[in-house]
């Protein structure tokens, strides 16, 4: 399995009298570094410093350090990670819309001017979201107790992964969003303070919350507030996991209705994944959890567990993982790596489809799957068919903020992934490629559209945009 790689910058002071640049490469080289840039940041006849840019496993990374400190001639004078100068003092910013150069202009954006508009939106409280920043802002609230591959960090750790998800919306979707790390893990306060601050905000983006509580939160906030929630890790995983899935059968020549599909690890993302594939028409469905298979007619404390077992379209047979799988056509893996082997994927039908997407290491190393499965995806952008909740919420925001719609609905979100799937056309279409790349431009325009029709359709958008009169 590929190791995960950083990029570090390593600036040096050569010693001319006793190393050359040649000696750095070498060691370099000869731990397992791969040198991408050199910048001479000062010459001279004696000694000189550089900057050399380093790509490196993570695991060489402090031996590459500590075996050019023990060459002769060569003084180590700083290391820079590339990924932590990226975060310097934040990834996001805000800036006004308007500038103010003068008197007149401040007196409009502030005081005296702005008590109009504060009067506008007291006697018609809709106005907000023609003269505030409501139209197009969303939310991204996390407690920072699920936090990918790290879990339960807190709310200030977990501040730069929602910061990523605020450029992803703006530079994707030109939504603008902010990061809302709250310092509690308590249900009731979540929602209260959400609730609190929903007035400037046109919807809410959960993120990286526990479960179950988050089955909780985000159900009470869909409720009782009238502007989107929509939590990220169950449904954004589980529309960009139907998206591949429908091209994946299409692959493979397979109906939805007639597969058999293993759910492995029943969390959040797990249970959103199973409510698609049963909206999608699946008719056999096996959810695995750590405890082994969640059966037609089993008794759960787990509320998500126990409506599940009260589906009949889950079997009802009880057992592990291993005992499940033979004669399965789809895996689909949102829990943790090293859970399958080639002998269990050989045992499923021919033509499988495996969605291995534990990060970072999938529910089987990839190289052991892909000689015995048909379409094979992960979670990660260093193999074929990165399933990425990238895909989804951006274009998903974008459709429900221009349309004003209430709610994220069901049919909102199988509506997303087949727009997503339909990105992928039928002359692109193979083992390798059934999802679009994030940066395919098509992918926000084809969701918003299939969001507000949908939106429009179901009776929860508020708008009609212009280019839907």
């Amino acid at each position: 399995m590929k190791m995960a790689t950083n990029s570090i910058i390593i600036r040096l002071e050569i010693n001319h009298a006793e190393a050359t640049f040649g000696d750095v490469a070498s060691v370099i080289g000869k731990a397992g570094g791969d040198i991408t840039s050199i910048d001479v940041i000062r010459p001279g006849q004696e000694t000189s410093i550089r900057d050399v840019t380093v790509d490196v496993n993570d695991s060489a990374e402090p031996y590459i350090v500590e075996m050019l400190k023990q060459h002769a001639g060569i003084k180590v004078i700083n290391i820079s990670d590339r990924t932590f100068l990226m975060h310097l003092g934040g990834k996001i910013s805000i800036q006004p819309t308007v500038p103010i150069k003068n008197r007149d202009d401040l007196s409009r954006a502030y005081t005296p001017g702005v008590a109009r508009v504060c009067t506008a939106i007291h006697e018609d409280p809709l106005k907000a979201y023609s003269l505030t920043i409501k139209r197009n802002t969303v939310a991204v609230v996390t407690d920072g107790t699920a936090v990918l591959g790290l879990g339960d960090i807190g709310a200030h750790a977990a501040a730069p992964v929602m910061e990523g998800k605020a450029m992803l919306f703006k530079q994707l979707a030109d939504v603008d969003a902010f990061p809302i790390c709250l310092d509690t893990k308590d249900t009731e306060e979540i929602i209260r303070t959400v609730k609190a601050m929903s007035p400037i905000f046109g919807g809410i983006n959960l993120e990286d919350i526990s479960s179950p509580r988050c089955f909780e939160i985000e159900a009470r906030l869909d409720q009782e507030l009238d502007i989107p929630v929509f939590h990220d890790d169950q449904h954004g995983t589980a529309i960009v996991v139907m998206a591949g899935l429908f091209n994946a059968l299409k692959v493979t020549g397979k109906r939805i209705d007639r597969i058999r599909v293993v759910v492995n690890g029943i969390g959040a993302a797990g249970v959103s994944i199973c409510k698609m594939l049963l909206a999608a028409g699946v008719k056999r469905l096996i959810p695995v959890d750590k405890e082994g298979a969640i059966w037609y007619g089993g008794r759960y404390e787990h509320p998500m567990w126990q409506w599940l077992a009260e589906q009949p379209q889950v079997e009802a047979n009880p057992g592990t993982l291993q005992e499940v799988i033979p004669d399965t056509d789809v895996f689909i893996g949102v829990s943790r790596g090293g859970l399958l082997h080639a002998e269990d994927v050989k045992r499923m039908n021919p033509g499988s489809i495996v969605f291995a997407m534990a990060n970072p290491n999938p529910e089987i190393a990839p190289e052991e799957a892909i000689p015995h499965v048909r379409v094979f995806a992960t979670g990660r952008s260093d193999y074929p068919n990165q399933i990425n909740n990238v895909l989804v919420f951006p274009g998903i925001f974008r459709g429900a903020l221009d349309c004003r719609a209430q709610r994220i609905n069901e049919p909102m979100k199988l509506a997303a992934a087949r727009a997503i799937a339909a990105v992928v056309s039928d002359n692109e279409l193979n083992e390798q490629y059934i999802i679009p790349s994030i940066f395919n431009e098509l992918v926000v325009s084809k969701v918003r559209q299939a969001v507000i029709e949908t939106a429009i359709l179901t009776g929860t958008a508020r708008r009609i945009p212009p280019d839907f009169r």
